[in-house]
């Protein structure tokens, strides 16, 4: 198979049916093989009645379905863990990505040997306040990443398929998929100019709370990608360092008691300075410690896949 489109999906009735079509009618112009993996995070609208009609209508096409809204990562992940495609395309279902793009994309992958192909949305149709919040987002990317990429939160992406079941989308990490593939060690990152239309159906899912996440997850991204797997480095460095300063003052203190006959140590700020340093290099170096002991003795936790006779598949908690 040469591609698959993952399109993570909330509350979009009135738009997939269209996107679906659009999507065949490219796949047909270009004799691809192909499948449509639909993720229906949660909708309350009837996304997921309309999905499930696609896909007797198109046997190309299949459902997932949450039972409650897990958010984009969630979908992403369960779509990637069933693609099959050498080549796999994400893309929002709002009618926002144009699927023209995918060819060029799929030969960027396929014949220049890209390992990803970030779309870069060169010509925004959104909120004044969502474009000023992505500059800042893909500015800091890019400082702490050194991936000279415009827009790394842009849905529309293509992928090679071994790097997507190389990497783990978790909480709200969709929009850090490059950052996440090259500490993952595929270096070859690519950017491609792809229009972007004014939505067509529906509102914005764009929010206070996706700014501040976002933030949060730019912190989350860049300390576990460099020390998740080795916390030690991180806590027992720091603990070290406190506790050698916090005992340096004890010594000192001992010093001025012992020869120079200086009491009443417990009214020094210096004293509950030193008392603290070594209290918080011990609290460090003991979380580096245990942070060590579990992540090499994790297991990872899935929800579990069922699948029925119409090929519709349902997502659920895992028991």
């Amino acid at each position: 198979m040469n591609i698959s489109v993952v399109i993570p999906l909330y509350n979009e009735v009135e738009s997939i049916g269209e996107l679906c079509q659009w999507i065949s009618r490219v796949m047909q112009q270009n004799k691809f093989t192909y499948e449509v993996l639909l993720i229906d995070d949660g909708s309350r609208d009837g996304s997921w009645d309309e999905v499930k009609r696609l896909s007797k209508e198109n046997e190309s096409i299949k459902g997932v379905r949450f039972q409650r809204n897990y958010g984009k990562s969630a979908a992403l992940s369960q779509g990637f863990l069933l693609a099959q495609g050498e080549v796999v395309i994400t893309m929002d279902a709002d009618l926002q990505d144009s699927p023209d793009e995918i060819p060029e994309l799929y030969k960027k992958v396929t014949n220049e040997g890209f390992d990803i192909v970030s779309g870069w949305k060169k010509k925004r149709h959104d909120p004044f306040i969502k474009r000023r919040t992505s500059k800042f987002f893909n500015w800091a990317t890019r400082r702490v990443s050194r991936i000279k990429l415009h827009d790394f939160n842009c849905g529309l992406k293509a992928y090679k398929n071994e790097v997507i079941k190389a990497i783990e989308v978790y909480g709200e990490m969709h929009r850090y998929m490059p950052v996440m593939a090259k500490w993952a060690g595929f270096t070859n990152i690519g950017e491609q100019v792809v229009k972007h239309y004014p939505r067509k159906y529906g509102k914005t899912k764009f929010g206070l709370e996706r700014f501040i996440n976002g933030f949060l997850d730019l912190l989350s991204i860049t300390f576990v990608s460099k020390f998740g797997k080795r916390p030690m480095h991180f806590f027992g460095l720091w603990g070290t360092l406190l506790f050698m300063i916090g005992f340096a003052i004890a010594g000192f203190l001992a010093y001025e008691k012992i020869f120079h006959e200086v009491y009443k140590m417990t009214e020094r700020p210096l004293f509950y300075l030193g008392l603290l340093a070594m209290m918080m290099g011990s609290q460090l170096f003991l979380a580096g410690f245990i942070g060590e002991l579990i992540s090499r003795n994790s297991a990872h936790k899935h929800d579990y896949i069922v699948a029925d006779k119409s090929g519709i598949i349902s997502i659920n908690d895992t028991p």
